[in-house]
């Protein structure tokens, strides 16, 4: 098993045997059922992954860590690039403008829409953001991320894009407007920076 976990990843196996005490009865439900859960930016123990459990509802949401060892499959956000765009007739040429926009790219989906895409549960509503990583190992000159942006926000979807550079995670959004520091958010905190990239 691949043991270079990342926020966003999506991993099966854990069960409420490493919960909390306190934790809630409905996380108890989720894991029999062998749902994934969600890799999220921490620093645990070098053998435990700070992980998301998530519920039904949008309130139900957990933060726990288990061990490396429980791991039995790992889905990354890239992998779910493709879906089967039939599946979602409404919005179906939307998402094949936001492929083609992408494709030369290394992106994928995460948040509500990765887990229902990966576990095929319901869980998008009208009002849910589709949310994206872009995986940008250099630097992005702040006017292609707004052409970039631009070209994504053509398709209409209510998109919420994130960029991963070595460093951390930050909004693409926020990079291509800000001309001071951005938001940066790495395992170990969240801070303002200049260059992500740095």
């Amino acid at each position: 098993m691949n043991t270079c976990y990342q926020a966003h990843d999506l991993l099966w196996g854990m069960t409420d045997d490493w919960l909390e005490s306190a934790a809630p009865d409905w996380i108890k439900d989720v894991l029999s059922q062998n749902q994934p859960v969600v890799v999220r930016r921490a620093q645990p123990p070098p053998d435990m992954v700070a992980v998301g459990v998530r519920g039904k509802h949008r309130h139900q949401r957990y933060a726990t860590q288990m061990p490396k060892s429980m791991v039995s499959r790992q889905l990354k956000p890239e992998n779910l690039i493709h879906l089967d765009a039939a599946k979602y007739p409404h919005i179906e040429e939307q998402f094949l403008h936001v492929h083609r926009v992408l494709i030369d790219y290394i992106w994928g989906y995460t948040g509500s829409f990765a887990y229902e895409l990966a576990t095929g549960m319901n869980v998008l509503t009208e009002n849910s953001d589709i949310d994206l990583i872009i995986r940008v190992d250099t630097y992005l000159e702040k006017d292609l991320a707004k052409f970039l942006f631009d070209q994504l926000r053509v398709s209409g979807l209510k998109l919420d894009i994130q960029l991963q550079t070595p460093q951390g995670g930050v909004a693409l959004k926020e990079w291509m407007q800000t001309t001071d520091q951005v938001l940066l958010k790495r395992n170990d905190t969240a801070l303002l920076v200049v260059n992500p990239w740095a």
